[in-house]
């Protein structure tokens, strides 16, 4: 308990503007969610206060996050197309799936698949910390001046033809999905298609404008007709609550800068009566227990959508995971990862429980929390009664927040979260890989692939191609490495053999030593191969050293005894010399021991090999 409340102020602090920057987030992801604003902000309070509680990341703060809402979204469109489009009747089903998903979380962390996060390298990390700070920056420029894409009737009349369009599409799949389009009856369809009106032909346009303009590349692009259309009051206020966060931090850093930028902007900005933008109406009302879930159940309904919730699992731990990997690296501390696991587990089943959205660790609102001062549970658990209190008694004074102080607070944050340190190593890293005629370093390829494809495309797709990529140079540099220490020599070449044994010159050269430096496994089994080639013809008996092959894989183990093989068809004998633990073991499940090689033909060291060598020759 002491350490509980170890580091009260800056906790409460960090909870504080983790939760208000959490807000409209977890505001906006209900609503693109199809189940409404206070879906994400239910999500937010429990997740948030629960995962704290029971995870294994101090500074981890959780909530509704853009991955988990996009696949929330399908699941909730899906079950709701099989339910009439009514939403109350889909809305336990939903529920169910999510708490699914939760419970999956908790299964993970019990089986230990969280500890496997722990080998994300370097490179992945830093290209998406710098990712989500370009992100974060990028997509804050059109809110931070004022500008708003589905609000632009010019951008959205662009839209209505392809909106028009998709509404019909969807009452002939409706339609045909129901069995009820068919030729009698079209006439019903074109009745259908006639009462669509104008109003809902600018929402369905309003909806796609808005996707179009989302995302880094949305951004970009829309940026030319945002500055023509820009709101120089908003402007103003982003950059008033930017220059207060460095400003402040300069007097000092015991209260958060950001806090302070908030708290004045805003009330400056309310206090004189300006005309700016809030942020979005907050619902009010204490969240009641969806009860439904379990008084409804029903396995065909959610059976479907196991596969779904599965992927909302695995999807949440690796978004959650990689967070406080972020927040490791913030804070230099460790986290528990199966621990971790099983508290966003408990969080999202509890959220579902009550109706909220599913979500993850966030990083942006992380980073908030950290570079605000929070360093215990504490933290994420002062966001989540936050949202709670604005929720039941602050929803009137906190909607007045202008939308573009957050932005500001938000790109100040962008700033801070780009990895500076591996953007400045990558002049000097090491050119160890070759695209066609060019040089270049394997770790800085890495860190621009994760960080290019995080910003355009998917942060945590992105993240897992990063990390095949640098496991499969990692094995190629292994490989390499094996292969360049690994050689193949006659007895004469040999260094550190016993000189005093009496060996028969002749012989020398019919011995060949094959040193084995490094692992036998996949990426060396071509150059394994190769040294095999080597051993002319004429030699009589192979050493096959491997006192630092410490380990052997399925495809090394099968590498090996097809050269056993060959070596023995050829009428020459293998010896093995200090063979160790783990691939002898493998070698005697595949009975590789004693069917090519007997126990007799393996030695503790070298010297008594070439004694028995020499005894052999001897006796010949």
């Amino acid at each position: 308990m002491k350490n509980f409340f170890s580091n009260f102020k800056g906790d409460l602090f960090g909870g504080i503007t983790a939760g208000i920057v959490a807000l409209p987030l977890a505001l906006a992801f209900g609503v693109s969610s199809g189940m409404g604003p206070s879906a994400g902000l239910y999500g937010a309070i429990f997740l948030s206060f629960f995962a704290a509680l029971f995870g294994g990341t101090n500074t981890q703060i959780s909530g509704p996050t853009a991955p988990m809402t996009a696949v929330s979204m399908v699941v909730i469109a899906s079950i709701m197309a099989m339910n009439d489009g009514n939403l109350d009747k889909a809305l336990p089903a939903i529920l169910l799936v999510f708490l699914l998903a939760g419970l999956l979380q908790i299964i993970l962390g019990l089986a230990g698949v969280g500890k496997y996060i722990r080998y994300i390298p370097y490179p992945v990390v830093s290209g998406f910390m710098t990712a989500i700070g370009v992100i974060i920056l990028v997509t804050q420029i059109l809110p931070a001046i004022g500008y708003y894409p589905k609000e632009d009737s010019e951008f959205v009349d662009q839209f209505k033809p392809l909106a028009e369009e998709t509404i019909l599409r969807n009452i002939l799949i409706e339609e045909s999905e129901n069995d009820v389009l068919v030729l009698e009856d079209f006439q019903e369809t074109i009745n259908r298609a006639g009462e669509v009106s104008e109003e809902n032909i600018l929402k369905e346009a309003q909806i796609m404008a808005q996707r179009d303009a989302s995302g880094v590349l949305g951004t970009i692009k829309l940026i030319p007709r945002a500055l023509q259309h820009m709101d120089w009051l908003e402007l103003a206020l982003a950059l008033a609550t930017i220059a207060i966060i460095y400003g402040f931090k300069r007097i000092t850093t015991a209260i958060p800068s950001a806090l302070i930028a908030l708290l004045v902007v805003s009330g400056v900005a309310y206090g004189l009566g300006f005309d700016y933008r809030p942020i979005q109406q907050i619902p009010s009302g204490f969240p009641i227990p969806q009860l439904d879930i379990f008084t409804e159940f029903k396995l065909a309904s959610i059976t479907p959508y196991i596969f779904t919730a599965l992927t909302l699992a695995l999807l949440g731990a690796i978004d959650s995971l990689l967070t406080s990997v972020v927040a490791d690296n913030m804070t230099k501390t460790q986290h528990k990862p199966n621990k971790e696991l099983m508290g966003q587990g408990i969080g999202n089943s509890i959220a579902a429980i009550f109706g909220g959205l599913p979500g993850s660790g966030a990083t942006i609102r992380t980073v908030v929390n950290i570079n605000a001062g929070g360093r215990t549970k504490l933290s994420g658990m002062v966001a989540g009664v936050l949202l709670l209190i604005v929720l039941l008694a602050l929803g009137p004074i906190a909607s007045e927040i202008p939308a573009s102080v957050l932005a500001g607070i938000l790109i100040t944050v962008g700033i801070g979260v780009i990895d500076y340190k591996g953007l400045k190593a990558i002049p000097f890293m090491p050119r160890d890989a070759k695209i066609g005629p060019f040089k270049v370093s394997s770790e800085v390829i890495i860190m621009l692939v994760v960080m290019v494809l995080s910003s355009i495309w998917n942060l945590v797709y992105a993240v897992g191609i990063g990390l095949v990529i640098a496991s499969l140079m990692f094995m190629k540099k292994m490989g390499d490495l094996t292969a360049e220490r690994s050689d193949v020599k006659t007895l004469k070449e040999e260094k550190g053999w016993p000189e005093d044994v009496d060996f028969p010159e002749s012989l020398k050269k019919e011995v060949f030593i094959k040193h084995l430096k490094g692992p036998l496994f996949f990426g060396f089994t071509s150059e394994f191969q190769q040294l095999a080639g080597q051993i002319p013809k004429t030699a009589s008996i192979v050493v096959i050293r491997m006192d630092r092959m410490q380990y052997i894989d399925q495809s090394g183990l099968y590498t090996l005894e097809d050269e056993l093989i060959d070596l023995k068809n050829a009428g020459i004998k293998v010896l093995f010399v200090t063979v160790m633990e783990q691939p002898k073991y493998m070698m005697q499940r595949v009975k590789l021991i004693p069917s090519l090689i007997s126990e007799d033909h393996i030695f503790e060291d070298f010297k008594t090999c070439i004694d028995y060598i020499k005894k052999e020759a001897l006796e010949a």
